[in-house]
C-alpha cells in the first residue's frame, strides 16, 4: 500500500512541497492511529515514515514534533526514511519539539527522548543488538536522552546510554557509555571533547 501512495505522489503532485508536506502529514498520523500511538498537536513529516509496533509496546510523541524522511527534506542528504519499530513490551517516549530526519528508533525495553531534542540525518537509537536468538546477543537495556540534546549526522546512540541534557554529540559517533549533561563528545567509541558554558 505504501508503494501505491508513494506513486500517487508522484503522478498527482509531482513533488510540489508543500502539498507533499501536507499528505505525508495526514497519512504520517493515520500510520501512527493505526499503530495505536498517542500523539500531540502539530506534528509534522516530510515523506513518509515507517511504523511497526507490537500490541504490547507504548509508544507516545509529544506536539511540535517533525519527521523528515524525503532526501532531499534536509539539505545534508537522508538516506532512508524515518523509522520507528517498537517491540516486545517496549516503552518508547518521545517528547515536544523534536526534529529526526532520517532517524531510526527501535525500541524493544525502554527509550525515553524528553523536548527539543534534534537527531541529525540518518541516525541511530536503539536499545537493543537485535538478535535476541544469537546468544553473542545481550539483553535490551534503557535509554535516555535528556532536553535539548543535540545528535550530529549518522550518530548512532547504542542500548543502556544516557545522554545528559545540552550535550552535542559530534557527527558519526557511537555512543556506547553515558555521556554527561552539558558537554561536546565524538567518536567512535564517543568520548568527552570539552564541556559547554551555559
Amino acid at each position: 500500500m505504501l508503494t501505491l501512495i508513494r506513486k500517487l505522489f508522484k503522478i498527482l503532485f509531482l513533488y510540489h512541497p508543500i502539498v507533499e508536506s501536507a499528505i505525508s502529514t495526514l497519512v504520517g498520523k493515520f500510520m501512527l492511529w493505526v499503530m495505536k500511538v498517542d500523539y500531540g498537536k502539530n506534528l509534522k513529516f516530510f515523506g513518509l515514515i515507517h511504523v511497526r509496533c507490537s500490541k504490547q509496546s507504548t509508544v507516545t510523541i509529544g506536539s511540535n514534533t517533525t519527521f523528515r524522511s524525503k532526501s532531499t527534506s534536509n539539505l545534508i542528504g537522508i538516506d532512508r526514511p524515518c523509522i520507528i519499530s517498537s517491540h516486545q513490551n517496549g516503552t518508547l517516549k518521545i517528547g515536544n519539539n523534536c526534529g529526526f530526519s532520517g532517524t531510526v528508533i527501535g525500541c524493544f525495553k525502554e527509550i525515553i527522548i524528553e523536548d527539543n531534542v534534534r537527531c541529525g540525518a540518518n541516525t541511530l537509537i536503539t536499545d537493543s543488538d537485535w538478535h535476541s536468538d544469537d546468544p553473542r546477543s545481550g539483553a535490551p537495556r534503557p535509554i535516555h536522552i535528556e532536553t535539548n540534546v543535540w545528535l550530529g549526522v549518522n550518530v548512532s546512540v547504542l542500548k543502556g546510554v544516557h545522554i545528559g541534557e545540552n550535550s552535542v554529540i559530534g557527527a558519526g559517533s557511537v555512543v556506547t557509555k553515558n555521556i554527561p549533561a552539558n558537554v561536546i563528545a565524538a567518536g567512535n567509541p564517543c568520548r568527552i571533547i570539552k564541556s559547554i558554558d551555559l
